[in-house]
């Protein structure tokens, strides 16, 4: 397994007197309006650190691997107790060990990250608690990358590789609808590609690609409350697609 772009891989040897912990730690994803526009853009919920080292700076959810814990109730539990959320998607993304990324002589840390998708019903059960705040992902990784709010430990690393993998997946199986309640039209479904993507979509294309796909089938109900002819809403339908999405530039 090759290291995420970023990670640092130089071999060194560990202090004398450095013992070995692992943790879990947990990159949540939610759409939300973004800062500017009412459109869908993805968030991401930061904890505060409260005490050394990296007091101060906002981190991933997460904590040490307890003795009575497999790796995702760890995940879970933890979640739950910082962010309020039970999310239903949670799914092991990548372990990160570098020898020095805890920040502390005496310790090394290995942590087994996850990623969580999180529904809109899901998050509207989100607690904003004192040390926990919501932030547009991508303006997270760049406001790291330039230095103007450096995240603790290697996590700018970690939310790097989580992005590109989101935005990789998108394109070969059916994660985006890990977003999206039971029932959706397809407008919804092609807002959620846009925002993982980050640009618009024709459409049209995304229409004909998506049915063709065979990812989604009609419910045969309508959406109420619109003003205008209520669109279809559609549901998932995974076994029966090939999970591969030609995402064309627009015109």
């Amino acid at each position: 397994m090759t290291s995420p772009a970023g990670s640092q891989t130089t071999a060194r040897a560990p202090a004398p007197h450095q013992h070995l912990e692992l943790a879990v730690s947990t990159v949540v994803f939610s759409l939300r309006p973004g800062p500017a526009q009412d459109r869908p853009t993805l968030w991401l919920p930061l904890v505060r650190r409260i005490r050394d080292p990296f007091c101060g700076r906002w981190a991933l959810p997460g904590g040490p691997l307890e003795d009575h814990h497999d790796l995702a109730a760890s995940a879970r539990e933890t979640l739950k107790a910082t962010t309020g959320l039970e999310p239903r998607h949670l799914e092991q993304l990548y372990a990160f060990g570098d020898v020095d990324r805890s920040g502390q002589t005496d310790q090394r840390v290995v942590s087994i990250v996850y990623w969580a998708l999180v529904r809109p019903e899901e998050d509207a059960e989100a607690d904003h608690g004192d040390n926990v705040a919501w932030f547009p992902a991508d303006e997270t990784l760049r406001r790291h990358e330039d230095g103007t709010a450096p995240l603790a430990f290697d996590h700018g690393v970690i939310l790097r590789y989580a992005l590109q993998r989101l935005r990789a997946k998108i394109t070969y199986s059916p994660i985006a609808h890990a977003f999206l309640p039971e029932e959706f039209p397809l407008t919804r479904l092609r807002e959620v590609y846009e925002a993982i993507l980050g640009r618009d979509l024709d459409p049209s294309n995304f229409r004909r690609q998506v049915l063709a796909q065979g990812s989604v089938e009609s419910t045969g109900r309508r959406m109420t409350g619109t003003n205008h002819r209520p669109p279809l809403l559609y549901r998932s339908a995974p076994n029966r697609s090939r999970y591969t999405l030609t995402i064309e530039e627009n015109p």
